[in-house]
């Protein structure tokens, strides 16, 4: 891997540009060494990520689910055949074990995208009733724009794909900035969907919360944020989000504590909490 160049350009409307922005360190956590400087977004590029999607989006939202659907399986098809080098790359920027990267998180990445490539084809309304004489009340169900995606550290490619599936699936275009201390898959990825996806409908940009994710969050065309991260961060969302009626899907921390009784198998406890914890 030392021999690898490690990916630091940012997908913006269908190119990669380096970010203009403060330069981050990120670092291997398993020896503290740096492994790249990437410099994340500036504000004018946040706002030129933003303007892409929202652009993208109105072609992309009248793809049939047929078209979304084959995307995403390509995705999928991709990014498994990649597997070794995403695990590798995991391994080096999250100090996790190569084998569970490679074991455990490809097959389900993989997995995700195919399973929003089937869910894209069965978005259906549902039927009220005829309320009023003459005409049936339905629900259709819509894209709702661009989403602006926050993913964490812990699982930066599983998160990227969670977050990007379902959104584009139903026809949404997304703006995705991992975690500034572990952005490298979710760059790689980003160099794999550019062949993909149309211009504009995905895009990848870095940096920290307080300048690339409030600028990111704030913006007016963005209908949607999803963010996975911790109370406080969440609190901060929810409030941007009033200013423009922001749809939000929170996910945040300090809700899986555990109880141990004096009777338990310590080493079941270990073993359970390493692996669902």
């Amino acid at each position: 891997m030392a021999e690898t160049v490690l990916p630091t350009e940012m997908l913006i409307d269908g190119q990669f540009v380096p970010g203009e922005g403060e330069v981050e360190r990120v670092l291997n956590p398993a020896t503290g060494e740096l492994l790249v400087a990437v410099r994340e977004a500036s504000v004018d590029q946040v706002q030129k990520a933003v303007s892409a999607a929202h652009r993208a989006f109105e072609g992309w939202s009248e793809t049939t689910p047929l078209e979304r659907s084959r995307l995403l399986l390509k995705l999928a098809d991709v990014i498994e055949a990649r597997g070794e080098e995403f695990a590798r790359l995991e391994s080096l920027n999250c100090g996790k074990p190569y084998a569970r990267a490679l074991g455990d998180e490809i097959p389900a990445i993989a997995d995700c995208f195919r399973y929003f490539a089937g869910a894209a084809r069965c978005i259906n309304g549902t039927v009220a009733n005829e309320y009023l004489a003459g005409h049936t009340s339905m629900i259709r169900r819509d894209p709702v724009g661009v989403v602006g995606s926050i993913a964490p550290w812990n699982y930066p490619l599983m998160m990227a794909a969670w977050k990007t599936a379902p959104a584009l699936a139903a026809g949404n275009t997304v703006v995705l900035k991992p975690s500034e201390q572990t952005p490298l898959t979710s760059l790689l990825f980003a160099k794999v969907a550019v062949d993909i996806f149309p211009k504009g409908v995905l895009n990848v940009i870095c940096g920290r919360g307080p300048t690339v994710g409030q600028s990111l969050v704030e913006h007016p065309k963005v209908a949607m944020v999803s963010l996975t991260g911790d109370v406080a961060t969440g609190r901060k969302i929810l409030q941007a989000a009033t200013g423009t009626l922001k749809r939000t899907h929170l996910e945040l921390g300090g809700k899986a504590p555990v109880i141990v009784f004096d009777d338990a198998d310590l080493g079941s406890v270990v073993e359970g909490l390493r692996t669902f914890g």
